[in-house]
Order: structure tokens, then sequence, then C-alpha cells
């Protein structure tokens, strides 16, 4: 059992090698490498604003400068429902509930696919019975 556990040990390091794997390493990055320029805000994060303080003249003079449009139709887009920003589901789980319009339209005055539930004086007062013995038999 122990000659398995020393013949599974690492040979010795070789440094010529792991110099050689970290100039391949190097040299796939700056191949891929993307400089980018142009940075905003993460829309898909809430950003919390904090307030200043009520009575500081400091606060008041802050000029927010000019609104970006761009930048607020990403962020109104983030905040919209995968039904109204996607043109059908990117996910199996998006796929239950994707077209949750009702087949049929419900029409209140057809009796055949609308049965409301009815009241009577004799259906309260017993509902009201039950209720008081669920209640006693749940407190013992």
């Amino acid at each position: 059992m122990a000659q398995a556990k020393e013949a599974r040990k690492p040979a010795d390091m070789n440094y010529v090698h792991q110099e050689e794997i970290m100039k391949e390493t190097i040299r796939k990055e700056r191949k891929h490498y993307q400089a980018y320029t142009n940075f905003s805000i993460n829309p898909f994060k809430p950003v919390y604003a904090v307030t200043g303080k009520p009575n500081s003249f400091l606060d008041a003079k802050t000029d927010l400068g000019q609104e970006d449009v761009d930048m607020k139709k990403v962020i109104e887009l983030s905040k919209k429902p995968p039904v109204q920003k996607l043109p059908y589901p990117e996910t199996s789980s998006q796929e239950y509930g994707w077209i949750s319009e009702p087949l049929i339209h419900l029409d209140r005055n057809d009796g055949r696919l609308y049965r409301p539930r009815r009241h009577t004086d004799v259906m309260v007062t017993k509902e009201a019975e039950w209720l008081q013995k669920e209640q006693s038999v749940n407190l013992n």
C-alpha cells in the first residue's frame, strides 16, 4: 500500500517546462486582448444613491450635466421582464408562462364557463360554525 502512494508522487518540478507554459499563457493573453475604452454603468445592477445632508450648501451646487439618452434606454430595457425584451424564450425555464394570455377569454355572462361561488344565508352560518370548530380543535 505504501509503495502505491510513493509511485503516485509527482516528479521533480521541471522549471524549463513551467517557463514554457508561462510564456505560452502570456502569448495567448496578448493575442486575444481587447482594450476597452468605452466604459459605462452596469444597467443590470441597481444603483443606490446616497442623499446629502439636508442643510448642506455644497450638495445644492452639484451639476449633473446632460442626460445620456442611450444609457437611459438601456436602463429602462433592463427593468422590463424577459417577455417584453425578447422575441422568444432564451432558456427552457422561461418557456413556462411565456404566453400568459388565456386561450379563451372569460365571459362572465356565459354560465357554461363561469360558475361563481354563491353565498346563501345557510352557507355563511355553516362556514362560521366550521371555522369555530376548526379553531377550537387546533387550540387543544
